[in-house]
This record gives C-alpha cells, sequence and structure tokens, in this order.
C-alpha cells in the first residue's frame, strides 16, 4: 500500500490502527453483516477521492440530517471506513489533529448518530466482544459464532 500517495491525495494522514489493520487484512468482513473499506494497492487514488466526495454524507449535511457533523474535507469533517449490510456507515471525526486519536462516529440505519472515544481497532473489537454497544444496529451482530472473512478466504 503506497500510503503516502493516498494520504497526499486524501489531504490527512490517516490513523495507525487502521493503516495496520488494512495491511493484516486487505478483505475484511465480519459475520457477513459489517464491511472495512480498506484501500487496494494500485487504487489509493480512487479510495482517497472516494472519501473526498461522499455524496452520501454531503446530501445529509445539506438536508441538516448530520447533527453537528460535517462532511471531510472541513475541519473535523467525517471520512467513512467501514459500513454494514443494513446501511449503518462508520466514520472518523478528523479532530484532534492527531489522527490516532480521531474518535468513531456511527450514523445508523435508522438515522441515529453515536460517537465513540476509540480508534477502529478498538471500535471493531469492542463490537465483536459485545463491549460498546452501537444502538440501532441488529441485537443478533455479531453472532454467537461471528465468521470473519478476510483475504484468504474464498468469495463465490
Amino acid at each position: 500500500m503506497d500510503w503516502a500517495a493516498l494520504e497526499a491525495e486524501l489531504g490527512t494522514a490517516l490513523p495507525s490502527d487502521f493503516r495496520a489493520l488494512a495491511e493484516a487484512y486487505p478483505v475484511l468482513v465480519i459475520d457477513d453483516f459489517l464491511m472495512v473499506s480498506v484501500p487496494t494497492p494500485g487504487a489509493e487514488a480512487l479510495w482517497a477521492s472516494a472519501s473526498r466526495e461522499d455524496e452520501i454524507l454531503q446530501d445529509l449535511h445539506e438536508m441538516g440530517d448530520t447533527e453537528d457533523y460535517v462532511p471531510f474535507p472541513q475541519p473535523g469533517g467525517l471520512i467513512s471506513w467501514a459500513a454494514s449490510y443494513s446501511g449503518d456507515t462508520f466514520y472518523w471525526r478528523t479532530s484532534p489533529r492527531d489522527p490516532d486519536a480521531w474518535p468513531v462516529v456511527v450514523r445508523g440505519d435508522n438515522g441515529d448518530w453515536s460517537e465513540f472515544p476509540v480508534g477502529a481497532v478498538e471500535f471493531l473489537a469492542g463490537v465483536y466482544r459485545r463491549t460498546i454497544d452501537v444502538g440501532g444496529m441488529p441485537g443478533d451482530f455479531p453472532s454467537d459464532d461471528p465468521k470473519v472473512l478476510g483475504l484468504s478466504d474464498r468469495i463465490d
């Protein structure tokens, strides 16, 4: 992964835990429900462009449906890094200045917004272990026997 090119195109550094996660899991789907948006080597500019031009978030903001959150690249703006198959979206709030201190913000498919003072990996681990409760997400996620799909797993 050319992180320097991706971050230059995006206009900001990304959290180190996410970079490590993306290096370890170029594909990451949890319990056939939550998919982490991992950049693809060679397509870093495409990932950065999609993050900068999040049309759904921009539309929500223009309709006044983002509470006090704003789209990136506005100061403190949101950058999407994961989504669920039911319409939940997972963001970083790009404030404070240090990406490793960015909190996770979730917009549930029901339109509720929640903020968690942890990074992406700690958030995913907490959801997986059920120590972090995200309102509005299905009560059966993760399942009692959650599956994690990674790069070495077949997708048919």
